[in-house]
């Protein structure tokens, strides 16, 4: 099934796509890389970088989506792109084989495209290109965890004194913008005695002990449900390290043989029941 958060992404991303991209160019630059491309491309070329194809799924959303919109033009985009997540898991493999082999021709013709465009860069803009494409990488990488850990439920962090003092007195500060009251609630807390500060600091406390009681029972549900990637390093390198030393008694405890009977212990044994 279609999670609403997988939903709600796909919706926001084909909203854009189809402001800058009608079908049937479905070849719309998407993935990064053409952005990159594109600016280099207005200083030192004339033609414009080769657009990024859509692969067979969006194809299907993009095309099924102009549909609906005919037919249904007040449906929002994220019930749209629901309703044909669930239509396309309902084709058959033969269905699905037009979209397929059209997204395999574009990208084939794209990779082909680039290489071409790809030569007439300089060594400096291919290596600010790589260097560009890495970041966005990264970035993705970060948004995609945290996206994650929200699914699985991790415990918030504890907050720190200043920030229950801030969220106490955040409304009632002095300022217009949220930045003048930021700083006129660190000038405030700044003012404060030891005295004054101590009941935050003390809530401070509770919120650390709550966040270590409930991340340990939740990187314990990590790691029983097979999501030991997402838990802390010095907790996964713990677990491993368990999961090794089980795996070992299991290996130690099948290679041992089982004891066996002597003739003395048959002997006793037998003298014992006489």
């Amino acid at each position: 099934m279609v999670s609403v958060v997988s939903v709600a992404l796909l919706g926001r991303r084909l909203g854009g796509l189809l402001s800058r991209c009608p079908w049937p160019a479905v070849s719309c630059g998407y993935g990064g890389v053409c952005s990159a491309l594109r600016r280099l491309s207005l200083d030192n070329t004339t033609s414009p970088p080769p657009k990024r194809p859509l692969n067979a799924y969006l194809r299907y959303v993009v095309e099924q989506h102009q549909v609906l919109f005919k037919q249904s033009p007040d449906i929002k985009v994220v019930e749209k792109t629901k309703w044909i997540a669930q239509a396309w898991r309902q084709l058959t493999p033969d269905q699905k084989q037009p979209y397929e082999i059209a997204a395999s021709d574009a990208r084939l013709k794209y990779k082909e495209e680039l290489a071409v465009f790809r030569a007439k860069l300089t060594p400096t803009q291919l290596a600010s290109l790589k260097e560009e494409r890495r970041q966005k990488l990264a970035k993705r990488r970060t948004i995609r965890k945290k996206r994650k850990l929200t699914i699985l439920g991790k415990p918030k962090r504890p907050r720190t004194a200043f920030n229950i003092f801030m969220a106490e007195n955040f409304d009632e500060a002095k300022g217009t913008t949220s930045q003048a009251k930021l700083k006129s609630l660190q000038d405030e807390w700044q003012r404060l005695s030891d005295t004054q500060k101590q009941m935050y600091k003390q809530l401070a406390e509770d919120d650390k002990i709550r966040y270590q009681t409930e991340i340990k029972s939740w990187e314990e549900q990590m790691i029983d449900s097979g999501h030991a990637d997402v838990i802390r390093v010095k907790q996964k390198r713990r677990a491993q390290r368990a999961l090794r030393a089980k795996a070992k008694a299991n290996q130690t405890a099948a290679k041992t043989p089982k004891p066996t009977a002597t003739s003395s212990t048959v002997k006793s044994k037998k003298k014992s029941e006489e």
